[in-house]
């Protein structure tokens, strides 16, 4: 492996993919399972966004953190997956932190970096979307 070079490597790219996968897809499953196991103590207090109520929140919160998650350390479905998890984790930014990037909303921007990167780069080859295609 080259450090200093540009040139674009498929070997390379496919392996960070698999590994951009694996560790945000596993870290945002594991969130979703939290409040999964937690439900009942999440549902009173949960943000209740655009009037849908705190219980419907969660559960859509829930979907996309760990349904969708589970979706990407797959490789399966893997755009449609970001989608639910870039919105939730948007709406997690912009309401629940206010805003503070370099505070509380750091690690929904680096999840929200990490879902866009694989939205519009894709599972790479060591996905089931890749054996569907094929």
């Amino acid at each position: 492996m080259r450090l200093l070079t540009t040139r674009y490597n498929s070997g390379a790219f496919n392996m960070a993919m698999l590994i951009l996968r694996l560790g945000f897809g596993i870290l945002i499953a594991h969130h979703g399972y939290d409040k999964i196991m937690h439900f009942s103590e999440y549902q009173n207090t949960f943000m209740n966004f655009m009037g849908l109520g705190s219980k419907i929140s969660l559960s859509l919160d829930i979907f996309a953190e760990f349904f969708c998650g589970i979706l990407v350390i797959l490789g399966l479905f893997t755009r449609l997956a970001c989608i639910p998890l870039i919105i939730g984790l948007c709406v997690a930014f912009f309401k629940a932190t206010n805003e503070d990037v370099f505070g509380q909303g750091e690690l929904a921007i680096l999840y929200i970096a990490a879902f866009l990167t694989l939205l519009f780069a894709g599972p790479g080859r060591v996905s089931i979307d890749s054996v569907i295609s094929k």
